[in-house]
């Protein structure tokens, strides 16, 4: 491991109480590159530019995959890392999928403890802050024929966060485009998945939605995902989910909540979730609430569904459980409350 330490943190400059998401970066990267069949020495670096050519394959044919992962800071000022190697393992099955090379543990793993070692202070320990660590790897060979790069560029880059969506999430039933479809790589955090939802989620912006519900690319009958969440209803007491296939993403977050809603004892059912069933709750007075679930987000309740004219409101009805649940997971993922499911790694033990 190279590791070029900056000469003065920026950190000073930063108003951690006016942090908007994913635009302020912290001092240091790390860099790794994929040369003549093997990934090379990793080197921790100053955050910064990267350079690249006019041909490089990423640009043309976007080979690039990337993962979304946290690290908080408990009240006694250690760094934790929320189910990792989770991310690590997603990471790989996405390379996989697009001809990537996957990256080995070692490098990962020292890669992650140095870089977050350097930069722990970015990580700040009050409730609603969180270290997000972005970790992708892109097509870095210079050639434009289309076929799979022979080089590559694994880097990691972390931002100080804190919450995804600041107002009310106002979202919209998409009936034209889709998200993904079967048989593509909508289960895996492929570059190209986000860049083709930018232009109808800007259409749905305009009228005033924060977010799309996607829907199957097939018949638009089912519900796939909101945004980049993973949606969820509440109908009657029953937690409702859209059962994974290779067009929905296996939300980290999404498995999380699975298991903490068990152990509170409360019904989950992963199945496939038509467009009719959620009209036909709402009218009958049954569907009591709605939320998304994702690393950056959280889990974010949903305020209102729109499908054609018709606005669902959600006045939820007692307790949120939604709430109690992101609130399970937050006590966990800083620390307060024991770790039954073994989900959080403190920094020192990687």
């Amino acid at each position: 491991m190279i590791i070029n330490r900056i000469k003065e943190s920026k950190i000073h400059n930063i108003d951690f109480g006016k942090l908007p998401f994913g635009k302020v970066f912290s001092d240091h990267m790390l860099i790794c590159q994929y040369k003549s069949g093997k990934w090379h020495t990793p080197e921790i670096r100053p955050y910064g530019t990267l350079s690249i050519s006019a041909g490089t394959q990423v640009l043309h044919y976007g080979q690039s995959v990337f993962e979304g992962m946290k690290a908080f800071k408990s009240d006694a000022g250690e760094l934790l890392l929320f189910r990792y190697m989770d991310n690590y393992r997603r990471l790989n099955q996405s390379a996989t999928r697009l001809s990537i090379p996957v990256i080995s543990e070692n490098i990962f793993k020292t890669g992650l403890k140095e870089l977050l070692n350097l930069d722990s202070d970015w990580c700040n320990k009050e409730d609603g802050y969180a270290l997000y660590i972005r970790p992708f790897i892109f097509a870095s060979g210079e050639c434009i024929k289309a076929s799979a790069s022979t080089e590559y560029t694994f880097v990691i880059i972390t931002s100080p966060s804190t919450v995804y969506y600041p107002k009310a999430i106002d979202v919209i039933i998409e009936e034209h485009y889709s998200r993904a479809s079967r048989g593509g790589v909508g289960f895996a955090k492929a570059a190209g998945n986000y860049a083709s939802s930018f232009y109808p989620t800007k259409q749905a912006n305009r009228k005033g939605f924060t977010q799309i519900i996607w829907t199957d690319a097939k018949e638009h009958r089912y519900i796939e995902e909101s945004g980049t969440m993973n949606i969820w209803f509440r109908i009657g007491n029953k937690l409702v989910t859209p059962e994974l296939s290779d067009s929905i993403l296996d939300g980290i977050t999404r498995r999380s909540i699975i298991s903490l809603a068990k152990k509170r004892g409360i019904e989950v059912e992963e199945r496939k979730i038509l467009v009719k069933e959620i009209l036909d709750a709402y009218h009958q007075n049954n569907l009591n609430e709605c939320f998304g679930t994702g690393t950056a987000v959280t889990v974010s309740p949903i305020d209102s569904i729109t499908f054609n004219s018709i606005r669902m409101v959600m006045a939820q009805k007692g307790e949120s459980i939604a709430l109690k649940l992101k609130k399970d997971l937050q006590d966990i993922q800083k620390g307060r409350i024991e770790d039954t499911f073994n989900w959080v790694t403190f920094l020192k033990e990687i």
